[in-house]
């Protein structure tokens, strides 16, 4: 089974025969011993550290479908090296372009994103608030603001009401959270461990989401309720909208609270925090074995992993702008 690595030190990628060889250089520039990775195991490329590689090496990769995502010093994600679109059919294409150009049938799609998303930070909440934490105040300020989606005739408005859904939501964590803090949203950068962590989550949310719609049909360009953009993938922002709080903020609070990730575990400066390297390698194994979790499917009715249910989400949506089956955003049912 094919697996991401995550490579979080700066060195050098190059291929030798069927394998790729990382060489990890230290800050003095020495290197390190070489590690091998077997070409035929690999799914995707996680780059933190600044990456030596040649065109030959992403010529390789672009063949064995092998996509890479870049990260910077500050773990903010830089871009992704993608290989040639192998699924991509002018029908679909055509279809996703004419949803967005149409306002009614891209208020429609918007609207569902953060209907799902809405569902799902509820969905949270509540199941900490049956466990004897009152977060009442912000359950019913939440529903409150979900009564107001479907009314809401264009975009800037859509994000006005998501705004303030997500400020209510994040207003929770602190009763939530049983040795952090998160005193607000904050970012770029984060100015403490539960931001940081939100952060760096999110971030692998947004490239698991384009990893999925890569293997799909959809254009990751044009979306729905982000604006499209030059150099970005707004549509796998779009869809990390509903699963956010399923894969992120879950294994956020799982992880903070069991301590897993501790204290040590991230660098404070004065008007910063972000994760170490073992604050980074806790968060990605736990994220890998979070995506390989199932859960058994009410519709499929089968056992379907969480890696998973993204791609599902994706071919729901080309069902929908291709007129099949109305969308319906993914709600946790547990």
């Amino acid at each position: 089974m094919k697996k991401n690595y995550y490579l979080f030190n700066p060195g050098r990628l190059s291929r030798k025969d069927n394998t790729l060889k990382f060489v990890p250089v230290d800050e003095n520039g020495n290197a390190a011993q070489a590690k091998y990775l077997p070409v035929e195991g690999i799914k995707n490329l996680y780059c933190f550290g600044s990456l030596d590689a040649n065109s030959a090496l992403y010529n390789f990769l672009g063949k064995q479908q092998i996509t890479v995502h870049f990260f910077d010093y500050y773990e903010h994600y830089t871009g992704t090296f993608y290989p040639k679109e192998y699924l991509q059919a002018g029908k679909v294409h055509i279809a996703q372009t004419m949803h967005y150009a149409r306002n009614s049938q891209r208020m429609a799609v918007a609207r569902a994103f953060i209907e799902g998303a809405s569902f799902n930070m509820l969905k949270n909440l509540k199941y900490y608030d049956n466990r004897g934490k009152d977060l009442s105040f912000a359950l019913e300020k939440i529903e409150q603001l979900r009564e107001s989606i479907p009314s809401c005739a264009d975009v800037p408005t859509l994000m006005g009401i998501e705004g303030n859904i997500r400020q209510a939501y994040y207003e929770g964590f602190d009763l939530v959270l049983d040795h952090f803090s998160m005193n607000g949203r904050s970012k770029q950068p984060p100015q403490n461990e539960v931001n940081a962590l939100i952060s760096f989550g999110n971030m692998m949310c947004y490239t698991h989401c384009l990893d999925m719609i890569y293997h799909t049909q959809l254009n990751p360009t044009i979306s729905y309720l982000h604006e499209p953009g030059t150099r970005r993938f707004s549509l796998a922002l779009d869809l990390a909208e509903i699963f956010k709080p399923l894969l992120v903020d879950r294994l956020i609070f799982r992880a903070l609270n069991t301590r897993m990730i501790k204290a040590k575990d991230f660098d404070k400066k004065v008007n910063s925090c972000l994760l170490k390297e073992s604050g980074k390698k806790v968060f990605a194994r736990l994220w890998d074995e979070k995506l390989k979790e199932t859960i058994q499917h009410r519709r499929l009715k089968k056992k379907v992993s969480y890696g998973h249910l993204v791609k599902l989400e994706c071919y729901k949506l080309s069902k929908h702008i291709l007129e099949i089956e109305p969308y319906e955003p993914f709600k946790a049912w547990w």
